[in-house]
This record gives structure tokens, sequence and C-alpha cells, in this order.
């Protein structure tokens, strides 16, 4: 749900052949979910390329996929939102807005943990 609010709010499409599981708190870190093996397989099963999955969740694709389950999909393992929306989005650049004076200000991410 984050990926698809941030896709809408800045415009930015989600990548072709990516798909995504996780729950992400309030704070922006990205929890580990149930029933990982088999939503490997689905995507697979339906032309996914890569797969974006919570760090936590690591032990389980090691332990129940073996290699040749993989073979013609990434794995991206993310901890927190920001780096799950850099791989479905593209990279972020810098953002900037004008502030009087002519000088520039850094805009803060849309999505990233609260300090």
């Amino acid at each position: 749900m984050v990926t698809a609010m941030v896709s809408l709010l800045t415009g930015r499409p989600v990548r072709p052949r990516v798909a995504m599981t996780g729950e992400i708190s309030l704070s922006g870190i990205v929890l580990p979910v149930g029933g990982i093996k088999e939503k490997v397989l689905g995507a697979k099963r339906a032309g996914i390329q890569e797969v974006i999955l919570p760090s936590e969740n690591e032990p389980n694709v090691q332990e129940d996929l073996p290699a040749h389950m993989l073979e013609g999909m990434q794995v991206h393992f993310v901890r927190t939102a920001e780096q799950a929306l850099e791989i479905a989005l593209g990279k972020f650049e810098k953002a900037v807005r004008p502030i009087p004076g002519g000088r520039e200000e850094e805009v803060r991410p849309i999505v990233g943990p609260v300090h």
C-alpha cells in the first residue's frame, strides 16, 4: 500500500515485473511476514523477475527455497520502506525547492524513519 500511495503522489510508476510483501511499521521499518515460500513461488509462476522481501525473512528463503527454484529471479531483502521504494520506483533524485534569497533547500523524502 505504501508503494502504491508513493507512486500515486509522486507520479512515479512501479517498475514492471517487481513484487513485494511485508508489513511496514509507522516508523518505516519493514516487518517480516509468513508464507514466504508460497508467495515467492506464486510470483515466479506469474512471471515476476524481482521480489522485495523483509530482511528478517531471509532465513525463510535460504531454508525453504533451493537455488533452482529462484532461477531467473532477483530477491532483494530490505529493512526500511525507503529501501523498498528505491527498488520498486527507482533511485530517488535529491529533491530541492527554492527559498527566498535565491537559495535552495533539500526536501525530505515522503517516507522514511521518524526522528
